[in-house]
């Protein structure tokens, strides 16, 4: 056996010399993988700015009709989860696994809390007809925007079902994490799936602060037809 196989890290990929360069190859993968993420979300990004244009209106009374309250509460479990994630990340890098194991932990009870509060919302959509399709009914005062305002609600269920599912992934890759650090795999010399798994978490979030204002708060300062 050679001197090379002796010293070879066991975390460390036949393909690298060292684990730094393991590490800056994975951090680069990771951020190329969150490009073809931002092209996804912005394709969605795109279709809402263009009906937006073009039905102004129906826009701005679709927004009302989302729970305010809880989409402000989701945001700001999201920016806390993404302290905990950060704190977890500190926590691998510092070699002190009960903090990682415990932050992890948090992000996860936040990410599942977000997902709880986002049902709750979805029911009162179905509740109050505003689910795109045929259960979906206009109550306004302008029947001639019925149409427009479902391609509000279509859009909006398009875009936060779409970050739902992300953040279910983003849920199932903190557990692994969660377990594997639980067992000791993670440390100061070797914490890129930590890292990794961070970064994909914290471009969930921002995705939700870009919606947030998007889907709950546009046009509530202006008056339909104002």
């Amino acid at each position: 056996m050679s001197e090379q196989t002796l010293h070879h890290p066991a975390n460390l990929g036949h393909h690298f010399d060292t684990l730094d360069q393991q590490h800056s190859a994975n951090v680069l993968g990771m951020w190329v993988f969150l490009a073809t993420e931002v092209l996804l979300f912005g394709g969605l990004f795109l279709a809402y700015f263009v009906y937006r244009t073009v039905y102004h209106d129906a826009f701005v009374e679709g927004s009302h009709h989302h729970n305010i309250v809880l989409g402000a509460t989701n945001t700001a479990i999201l920016i806390v989860s993404s302290l905990m994630m950060a704190l977890a990340v500190r926590s691998a890098q510092t070699n002190n696994r009960r903090a990682l194991v415990l932050f992890l932990a948090l992000t996860m009870v936040f990410g599942l809390s977000f997902l709880g509060i986002k049902a709750v919302e979805y029911k009162e959509a179905f509740d109050t007809h505003q689910v795109p399709g045929a259960l979906f009914q206009y109550e306004g005062e302008r029947p001639e925007l019925a149409r427009q305002v479902e391609m509000f609600s279509l859009l909006y269920f398009a875009m936060t079902g779409t970050h739902a599912i992300h953040m279910l992934i983003g849920l199932s890759i903190v557990g692994f994490i969660l377990y594997r650090s639980w067992r000791g795999k993670y440390n100061a010399a070797y914490y890129t799936p930590v890292e990794l798994g961070g970064l994909y978490w914290h471009f969930i979030d921002i995705i939700w602060v870009f919606l947030f204002p998007l889907l709950y708060l546009y046009g509530r300062h202006v008056a339909v037809g104002g």
